[in-house]
């Protein structure tokens, strides 16, 4: 299942992200988004997710949001 369809409000942990681009893999390794990690789907707009990540709480776009698996 992908971060976007996810349930909101349940946690999930990250099983793989799946993007090209070394920057924004290197951008969510640095907000403690990478495999192993607990997430959690705030909200769910039109244009992406409000997602939980540690103590934090970041907008993550749609496609994004697609390209991060869970489990």
């Amino acid at each position: 299942m992908n971060l976007y369809t996810a349930d909101i409000g349940k946690e999930y942990t990250v099983k793989a992200i799946h993007t090209n681009d070394d920057d924004l893999n290197a951008f969510l390794f640095s907000l403690g988004c990478y495999r192993g990690e607990p997430i959690t789907v705030i909200s769910r707009r039109k244009s992406g997710c409000i997602v939980s990540i540690k103590d934090g709480r970041y907008h993550i776009d749609r496609n994004l949001a697609a390209a991060i698996l869970t489990e």
